[in-house]
């Protein structure tokens, strides 16, 4: 019996896994699709320098002065002047001139000149410094909470856009699962809210199973699974809450389920099965979970993926979310991406896809050794007490949220290479002093490098909703070419 029920959970969290981007829109009680009423913003496409992205999600606070803007080193010795403490690695060069990132980023250093870095990035003042608030607004554009299910960018992209290829999935999301601390606050940004199901995110909590994704558990026949799949489709056509979500979600929801079945019988599911790869290509990106998912987003957009976000995994006070051991644990975490990024981005430049693919490599806010949140502003010290004078290695590092300053890196699709854009003080606090960008600066250079109009949006509840809150976005022109920069927009 133990075995038989064994089956049938493992049957039922294939059904959960085959219409996890179908479910994610229906997150939250309230069924605003049903409100939408127009799914045909009067905008104009423009020349597009990008047709795909995929996001390295760096999870739970990368600090700035550890990883891609390092500042004066400060070697561990006890009796340490926290104070004195701003980067805990020493720099070394990349292969752009005069650009330096800290010890453990060489592999990433040397693939810069492909791509750009912003060194200004200011998080946006949300009063209570919380990762997943952070992160909301990060992948949404939006401060939480919303009256309105905000959509993720990968969403947009997905609605706007379509898929590349009509089998794969537009938006799949790697990495992240929902299992542990703070689940329910992550599953609110990982939907595509009033846009529709079927532009959810496809999700991958584990990329080496990700072949498991698209197919049925073992033990299964595919003319078994076919008779389920038709009586799933019937159950959740008649659920109470499909019901209450409209005619527009409910169908929605059908053309989601129908986009998973047909990936289950094309040859585009091999795509998931990362045996396909030759062993030394494997080892290559295999540090974990993180690194598996840069492989898989490789396969992904040489086979037509338009939007793959790959996490290395917000769970609290783990991966980068250093309130301890700082130091320690960021070494632990450059380990994790270093060789994985950087040879993502080898293989897309010589495969021929990095031209038309924009990479970018990002995470919610930075850190500071003693200071919460950002220069003048009250906020709750959530962070660890960090005594005046370290005498253990766990109080060496960058233990607290800081939201004046922060790093993005971005590859390909029309960005300038070898581009340094915007700086930060020399001196604590390491605030943004050049050129500081917001999230709405963000959002609108990826949506500009893919030919989505600034002033895209839809009418939700009699309200005109933006990509961008009120569709003041503007992209950062100085980060592209030739070409978007004759654009007639501001510069932001």
């Amino acid at each position: 019996m133990k075995d038989k029920n064994s089956k049938v959970n493992s049957r039922r969290e294939f059904i959960k896994k085959m219409t996890a981007a179908s479910l994610a829109a229906s997150a939250t009680s309230i069924p605003l699709a049903s409100f939408l009423s127009s799914c045909s913003p009067e905008v104009q496409k423009r020349a597009a320098t990008a047709d795909s992205v995929i996001l390295l999600w760096m999870a739970g606070g990368m600090a700035h002065t550890e990883t891609f803007d390092p500042k004066a080193y400060a070697p561990f010795e006890k009796g340490l002047e926290t104070n004195r403490v701003l980067s805990t690695f020493p720099k070394h060069p990349t292969v752009v001139d005069g650009l330096e990132f800290s010890e453990g980023l060489q592999s990433i250093g040397d693939v810069m000149d492909k791509g750009a870095i912003i060194r200004s990035y200011k998080a946006a003042d949300l009063g209570h410094i919380l990762h997943t608030r952070h992160q909301f607004h990060w992948h949404t554009c939006y401060e939480p909470p919303q009256s309105v299910q905000a959509p993720h960018i990968g969403a947009w992209i997905a609605k706007e856009l379509g898929p590349a290829n009509p089998v794969i999935p537009p938006f799949i999301s790697m990495g992240q699962r929902f299992t542990m601390g703070e689940a329910e606050e992550l599953k609110a940004f990982h939907t595509a809210g009033f846009l529709g199901s079927e532009y959810g995110p496809f999700l991958i909590p584990d990329p080496s199973e990700g072949l498991d994704s698209v197919r049925p558990p073992q033990g299964m026949s595919l003319k078994r699974f076919e008779a389920r799949y038709k009586l799933y489709k019937e159950l959740a056509n008649k659920s109470e809450v499909m019901e209450q979500a409209g005619d527009y979600q409910r169908e929605s929801l059908m053309r989601s389920m129908e986009q998973s079945y047909r990936l289950l019988n094309s040859p585009e599911a091999k795509v998931f099965d990362l045996s396909q790869e030759s062993k030394e290509k494997y080892d290559t990106y295999n540090t974990g979970r993180f690194g598996l998912g840069c492989l898989l987003a490789k396969r992904l957009i040489e086979n037509g993926g338009r939007f793959i976000s790959v996490s290395t995994e917000y769970e609290p006070f783990l991966g980068w979310d250093t309130h301890a051991n700082g130091h320690t644990r960021a070494k632990q975490m450059k380990a994790l991406i270093d060789r994985p990024v950087a040879q993502l981005i080898k293989d897309l430049d010589e495969s021929g896809h990095l031209d038309r693919t924009l990479v970018i490599l990002a995470s919610e806010f930075s850190r500071d050794a003693i200071m919460e949140g950002r220069p003048g502003e009250e906020v709750k010290d959530q962070a660890s007490r960090q005594p005046d004078k370290i005498e253990h290695i766990r109080h060496y590092g960058m233990h607290r949220h800081f939201t004046d300053g922060g790093s993005i890196l971005i590859w390909g699709g029309g960005v300038q290479k070898g581009l340094v854009y915007g700086k930060t003080a020399d001196e604590r606090p390491c605030v943004s002093i050049e050129n500081k960008v917001v999230i709405d600066q963000v959002h609108q250079s990826i949506y500009h490098a893919l030919g989505i109009d600034s002033q895209t949006h839809y009418e939700i509840e009699g309200r005109p909703f933006y990509t961008t809150p009120d569709g003041k976005g503007q992209p950062i022109l100085d980060l592209f070419g030739k070409e978007i920069k004759s654009s007639k927009e501001n510069v932001a």
